[in-house]
């Protein structure tokens, strides 16, 4: 049995993360990782930096961002992932089971 520590980071105003959390959701259970998915509401512009929030939705693992970015400033912004079908405010189910598989 894996155990991972999964987070999905997001904020209210942002359009995608419910579908992130979908894909997230079948991604974990077509790799047969039966571990719980911990919603981190940002509140504001401080707790994004506090968190080092890239944007919504960030999807981290064992306290790492999957995609993770130097940033100087970090806000309540939404982000963009790169799929066969262009940026998408999503990864799609077989990216998030390729990062979820090599975690590093």
């Amino acid at each position: 049995m894996i155990l991972m520590n999964i987070q999905l980071l997001y904020f209210n105003g942002c359009p995608s993360w419910q579908d992130g959390l979908k894909n997230l959701e079948i991604a974990l259970r077509e790799l047969q990782i039966d571990a719980p998915i911990e919603l981190v509401k940002v509140l504001d512009d401080p707790d994004a930096a506090r968190l080092k929030f890239a944007g919504s939705p960030s999807f981290w693992v064992d306290s790492r961002d999957l995609w993770y970015e130097q940033r100087e400033n970090y806000s309540l912004s939404c982000r963009v992932y790169a799929t066969p079908a262009g940026l998408r405010g999503t990864p799609t189910i077989a990216i998030l089971k390729e990062k979820l598989t090599v975690k590093g």
